[in-house]
């Protein structure tokens, strides 16, 4: 693990969707205590995700928030090009935002299947796609001294799952998607190398303090060989690993479960 304090993300710029709270805010925090200026974007979470820019401000670093639809093409468009414009470039993009649904199987619709596809899996694609032009983007302040330019290495981290490696029966439509988008961290990570590496993170139970979940995760809390859920944090800290890793590790799907999936 990096250590925080010799800020080894200084100088690099992060954009991470659906951050405003929950696992996304965690991981846009690690990487601004990491030295990044960090971008986030919401979906509906307005208050928290300006309460997120406080506390990202706080770290010292440049901190911006921009709605969207990760879903729509025209508003991930809309909001590359403003994230684009207040950071310059992309170094660092966490595919963050989803969305988790648990239905039978029998009674699953169509509708939600395509709604969980939708945030799970095109709207990882279509952020990275339209990121890409600032992920590539690095200007060099000597332009006369080509060899003065640094070579590209841009950073792409996605949200799976352990639903994405491990059958969940009343999560069919959940566990495809990111299962899919375990496969597109593959892909990418082939279409894009060398510039950019590309690799996920597929938590397991990780605790967020809900309340109406508490005897569900006292319940996985039993069934995890370290005998405990995960913390945001500790989600936060594999999400900066890969941030600042070798870009010789890619196309990789790190499983932060406490062993639950052994």
């Amino acid at each position: 693990m990096p250590d925080l304090s010799s800020k080894p993300l200084l100088g690099k710029t992060a954009l991470v969707t659906g951050a405003a709270r929950r696992l996304g805010r965690a991981s846009a925090l690690a990487l601004a205590q990491a030295g990044a200026d960090v971008a986030i974007t919401f979906r509906s979470s307005s208050r928290e995700a300006q309460q997120t820019v406080v506390d990202l401000s706080g770290c010292g670093v440049r901190a911006f928030a921009f709605r969207c639809d990760v879903t729509d093409e025209a508003s991930v468009r809309t909001m590359m090009r403003e994230a684009g414009r207040e950071l310059g470039r992309i170094d660092i993009l966490v595919n963050n935002a989803a969305n988790y649904e648990t239905v039978e199987f029998e009674k699953l619709t169509v509708a939600q299947w395509d709604a969980i596809f939708a945030s799970n899996t095109r709207g990882p694609f279509l952020a990275t796609r339209e990121a890409l032009q600032y992920m590539r983007n690095r200007r060099s302040r000597n332009r006369k001294d080509e060899k003065s330019t640094p070579p590209i290495e841009g950073k792409i981290i996605n949200m799976g799952s352990l639903g994405g490696i491990q059958p969940w029966a009343t999560h069919a439509h959940y566990c495809s998607s990111k299962a899919a988008l375990h496969m597109l961290t593959k892909v990418m990570a082939k279409a894009l190398a060398p510039e950019i590496a590309v690799n996920a993170v597929a938590p397991g139970m990780i605790d967020l303090g809900d309340k109406s979940a508490a005897a569900f995760m006292r319940k996985m809390a039993k069934q995890t060989p370290m005998q405990r859920n995960g913390r945001a944090d500790e989600l936060a800290e594999a999400v900066l690993f890969f941030a600042t890793a070798p870009q010789f590790i890619t196309g990789q799907i790190l499983v932060v479960d406490g062993g639950l999936s052994l």
